[in-house]
């Protein structure tokens, strides 16, 4: 018996309603719904904070799975920046999150970048990566200029 794919998500009118459904099915541990965001192409790539890089459907989809052999992960998206281009845009951003486990008001924080792609489909998001932040950042942390020299 062969396996279906799952039905995409539908034509979305830009990143940001993408990203929504991201965190949204993050949030609910809904697999189907998380991978329906994601661009059909064997290139895609996600990385977890301080784990390898996977590419592709089956090894995203894989990653995704254990991670919500439990429940969703309970991370909002904060401090979002964009950068958009003809058919491109690229969100930098903190993931805010309380880590199960930790004691009360003990925040996660996650710095992350997020990549979109205007499909045929619509929107679709082609590449997350996240990596390790800190522990008790405040929500405020102040914004550096754009311009080093």
């Amino acid at each position: 018996m062969s396996r279906l794919k799952p039905p995409k998500a539908a034509l979305l009118a830009n990143a940001d309603d993408v990203e929504a459904q991201f965190y949204e099915a993050l949030q609910q541990g809904d697999i189907e719904r998380l991978m329906a965001v994601w661009a059909d192409d064997d290139e895609i790539v996600c990385v977890h904070p301080g784990g390898a890089r996977l590419v592709g459907t089956s090894a995203i989809r894989a990653s995704f799975e254990a991670i919500f052999g439990h429940s969703g992960v309970p991370v909002q998206p904060v401090h979002v920046r964009r950068l958009q281009a003809l058919g491109v845009s690229v969100h930098h951003l903190v993931e805010h999150s309380h880590a199960p486990g930790r004691p009360a008001g003990e925040d996660v924080w996650v710095v992350a970048t997020n990549v979109y792609v205007n499909t045929p489909q619509g929107w679709r998001l082609v590449a997350h990566h996240a990596s390790p932040g800190m522990v008790d950042e405040p929500p405020s942390a102040p914004e550096w200029p754009s311009t080093l020299h």
